[in-house]
């Protein structure tokens, strides 16, 4: 059996969410990381969790998670470097990226991951844009309606082979990338979907926590 790697990331500040960090929030008898932590922690291909967060919450996780295959180590000031932080103690050839804020991923979409990367080396979740989506201008005045037949939204968890992954961040690494798909698509490598759900939200702002604990 392939042995996995996960990164989850939990090094941001909750700016936008307001006040106390988001991850440690309840949604329903678990906090927000506990919650995304527990969709993982059974798969028996992943042996290795690794948290890459904020400083200011390190001692809290490291009360919350005593599993001794979870690792909280300190994140960077972005995202791109909390990740590559993470991916120096990654020991597997493989490696899950998740966003600590997303609890509501499926374990069947994991699973499913955990099954094309290994054929693909670069996998994203992603799920087919809905909305029609409009092209505006720093007035705010509509330029034109994109063709969404081909747009999708990207999610998270992302698999890489982790030589894959791990290179791009040394290529890059002064880069400020949000994603680390997009950092195969600057190097022309191939990265490959996986449907994913419409109920794997980013909890971001607090009218995602309250939905978020209705779906729970």
């Amino acid at each position: 059996m392939n042995k996995f790697s996960l990164i989850i990331t939990a090094g941001g500040t909750s700016s936008r969410y307001g006040g106390e960090n988001k991850l440690l929030v309840t949604l329903k008898d678990k906090t927000v990381i506990e919650e995304t932590v527990s969709k993982f922690i059974d798969f028996d291909e992943i042996d290795e969790i690794i948290i890459s967060a904020n400083a200011s919450i390190i001692e809290i996780l490291e009360e919350l998670f005593k599993n001794p295959k979870i690792k909280i180590i300190e994140g960077g000031n972005t995202r791109q470097k909390s990740v590559y932080n993470a991916l120096k103690y990654v020991n597997n050839e493989y490696v899950l990226i998740h966003d600590g804020a997303r609890p509501l991923i499926r374990k069947d979409t994991i699973a499913y991951v955990l099954e094309a990367v290994l054929d693909k080396g670069a996998i994203s979740v992603m799920t087919k844009t809905t909305d029609t989506i409009k092209e505006v201008d720093e007035n705010g005045r509509i330029i034109r309606t994109v063709d969404r037949a081909k747009l999708y939204n990207t999610q998270t968890p992302q698999g890489f082979k982790t030589e894959i992954i791990k290179s791009a961040h040394e290529k890059l690494r002064d880069g400020n990338f949000t994603d680390d798909c997009s950092m195969l698509e600057t190097l022309n490598i191939p990265v490959y979907i996986v449907n994913g759900s419409y109920t794997n939200i980013k909890i971001t702002i607090k009218s995602d926590l309250d939905f978020a604990r209705l779906y729970i």
